[in-house]
């Protein structure tokens, strides 16, 4: 581990000498993640991406692409494009990532079945903003927005999210 990694405790994530509070799937940790299952998936993941909505912040990080209107996220596991960002109109189930809520205005991408999906294995394992504290999510990592905000200004290519 390294200090630019991000280490779920069971307080929190550890990240940068700070211990963040954060909420988790509403099935908790796995190390048999499926599609649905509501289940954050235990391993080590690289942030492999980092999106954002233009229209509501300044871009946060270098790394950070700007969410479009017609951007989406395939969650069908019959799709050819499962668990990868996909644009409408769009046939397959998916998940809208420019959301009316603010959840995905700032989104850390993770390698969690990516890029080489396997279907039914789980898909859009991302870091976002939290609903609430204590809410759960449905198996992403979720924070506080100020706190989020404060993570992605200080990640790079290298950072790690460690799932223990």
């Amino acid at each position: 581990m390294t200090p630019n990694d991000l280490v779920l405790t069971p307080k929190g994530v550890r990240f940068a000498g700070r211990l963040f509070p954060c909420s988790i799937g509403k099935g908790g940790i796995t190390s048999d993640k499926r599609e649905g299952d509501g289940a954050t998936p235990r391993g080590t993941h690289k942030i492999v991406g980092m999106l954002y909505r233009p229209d509501r912040m300044k871009r946060p990080n270098a790394m950070a692409l700007p969410i479009g209107p017609r951007d989406l996220w395939s969650d069908d596991v019959k799709d050819r494009h499962y668990n990868h960002l996909v644009r409408a109109p769009y046939t397959h189930s998916h998940e809208k990532l420019r959301r009316a809520d603010p959840l995905y205005d700032l989104i850390l991408v993770t390698d969690w079945n990516w890029p080489n999906a396997i279907s039914r294995k789980g898909s859009a394992i991302f870091i976002h903003q939290w609903r609430r504290p204590g809410y759960p999510t449905e198996g992403c990592i979720a924070f506080r927005r100020d706190h989020l905000h404060e993570l992605t200004s200080q990640i790079t290519e290298k950072t790690r999210l460690i799932i223990r």
